[in-house]
């Protein structure tokens, strides 16, 4: 009521305002920022209360009111937040109610530019959802392709290390036992004889010298694990084996036949490492697992597609039994080498009897 006992009126409006009007349109007014608070956690409930909110401030208010600005933003949070389905629902249904009061009560207003401008407003806050939703996930779906790109050059640091532990334990302990078991041998059957305490001697001596530089390998591969920065300051520098370390690969009991036709100063540093890698392992499994074996060939040579290396050995039974049959890892480590390189391995039995693995490798890294 006004001082001269008139129902008071609202600034802008064609018509006087009741007090249990004004206490309504106050209440609409402060219902949207209220549950917009919750918007957060409850995307789809506020934008349902808003569009209520909305729809209602038609039929009290023939001007329009901030119910309207609270159900755009609640519109906003809704399509960002994943509620879309609860913010077009809203919309609809806040449309159709506010169409029908205002077919059915003309005096409400809702007609003309104030349509018009509630439409556009609708609109440009589905606008804005939609595209603060779209960019949202524009930047979810890079920062889970950036997380998986570190998770793989992360796996792929652990299988290289596994591979080269794998490599150089496998070989040295395979020489080990077999030099430990010549050695027990002959000194349990000749005791007393000076040529097996001899024998023993120097098979004592290769354990001790493949020990040593298998140490060496491991502490180096083991410097990265331990490092922040790629090396570790108390590793020993050992020097990545190359072509040049070829001739100390030796199979106990077998005589090794090295054939290499390959300019070592040509060669790259990580193919020579590869090719070393494959036939150590190769030499390996021959030692391990061919049967009756007296001579393993190794033959490196290169032609115009690039480096071809072969072993053979004469053996009975499969050197990469335990790849083939049991599930070990010896085969495929020489295969994940050679095709990180772009090149290829095979490995099977010998058209002549014994197993055969030869290596297909690229003259430039990354070749196909």
């Amino acid at each position: 009521m006004d001082r001269r006992g008139q129902p008071a009126t609202l600034a802008g409006s064609r018509r006087t305002v009741a007090p249990a009007q004004a206490v309504m349109l106050v209440g609409l007014a402060l219902v949207g920022p209220l549950v917009l608070v919750a918007a957060r956690r409850w995307p789809g409930p506020v934008v349902a209360i808003t569009a209520v909110a909305a729809a209602a401030d038609v039929i009290v208010n023939d001007s329009g009111g901030p119910p309207y600005i609270a159900f755009g933003f609640g519109i906003i949070g809704a399509i960002v937040r994943g509620a879309r389905v609860w913010a077009w629902i809203s919309i609809l249904v806040a449309w159709t109610v506010t169409v029908a009061v205002a077919i059915v009560f003309p005096q409400t207003g809702f007609e003309g530019p104030r349509a018009v401008g509630t439409t556009l407003g609708i609109l440009l806050a589905v606008a804005i959802g939609e595209a603060l939703r779209t960019r949202r996930e524009r930047y979810a779906a890079f920062r889970r392709r950036a997380t998986e790109a570190r998770q793989s050059e992360l796996q792929a640091e652990r299988v290289r290390i596994a591979r080269e532990l794998h490599d150089v334990l496998a070989h040295s302990l395979s020489q080990i036992n077999v030099q430990a078991g010549v050695g027990l041998h002959l000194l349990q059957r000749q005791p007393d004889s000076p040529a097996a305490a001899e024998q023993a001697g120097q098979a004592l001596a290769s354990i001790k010298d493949t020990s040593k530089t298998a140490l060496e390998e491991v502490r180096s591969v083991l410097g990265v694990l331990r490092a922040e920065n790629g090396a570790d300051p108390s590793a020993p520098l050992v020097p990545e084996p190359g072509l040049d370390r070829l001739g100390d690969l030796t199979v106990p009991g077998v005589r090794v036949e090295l054939d290499d036709r390959l300019r070592h100063e040509e060669v790259p540093q990580p193919l020579q490492l590869a090719i070393f890698r494959i036939v150590q392992e190769s030499l390996t499994n021959v030692g391990r697992h061919a049967s009756g074996a007296t001579v393993a060939r190794v033959l490196l040579d290169r032609d115009d597609t690039g480096y071809r290396i072969t072993v053979r050995d004469d053996g009975s039974g499969a050197a990469s039994v335990d790849d083939v049959g049991s599930g070990g890892r010896g085969v495929l480590g020489m295969s994940e080498r050679a095709e990180l390189l772009g090149g290829s391995l095979t490995a099977g039995p010998a058209a002549r009897g014994g197993f055969e693995v030869v290596a297909e490798l690229p003259t430039r890294i990354g070749a196909a």
